[in-house]
């Protein structure tokens, strides 16, 4: 009866511990949809180049980007791996960025926007509106 216990006791604790390694795959953010530019409001372009996860606040070129009310932002990923652009504040989220995928938002209201990838939280930038 001993061994029996044992054996089960065993195998209940193996189970548990086969399976405490799993865990739930995180979900990938929502895009934010853009809202409509400005007619006639200009556009801007930020790169995402190869390796942008290790560059830091390098990971998105040019890192520092100053537009007008109203101007249409492009974010381009030419890296071989997946990336978002994510603001640090409530604004916009362009979900999950395939390598050769693009994701646009137009500003609408001044300020100063510091940004991010939630995937690789290392790589920020920022955008000024004026």
């Amino acid at each position: 009866m001993f061994n029996v216990r044992l054996a089960l006791l065993s195998a209940s604790l193996m189970f548990a511990t086969a399976c405490s390694g799993y865990s739930t795959p995180s979900a990938a953010p929502s895009p934010t949809p853009s809202p409509t530019p400005i007619p006639g409001g200009s556009s801007s372009s930020v790169t995402i180049p190869a390796g942008a996860e290790f560059l830091g606040n390098k990971a998105y070129a040019p890192d520092e980007v100053t537009v007008s009310v109203g101007t249409a932002v492009t974010w381009t990923n030419t890296d071989s791996t997946s990336h978002t652009t994510t603001s640090d504040m409530t604004g916009w989220n362009s979900g999950i960025v395939s390598p050769g995928g693009q994701y646009s938002f137009a500003f609408q209201t001044a300020g100063t926007f510091p940004y991010h990838c939630a995937i690789h939280p290392g790589m920020v930038g920022t955008i000024v509106v004026r």
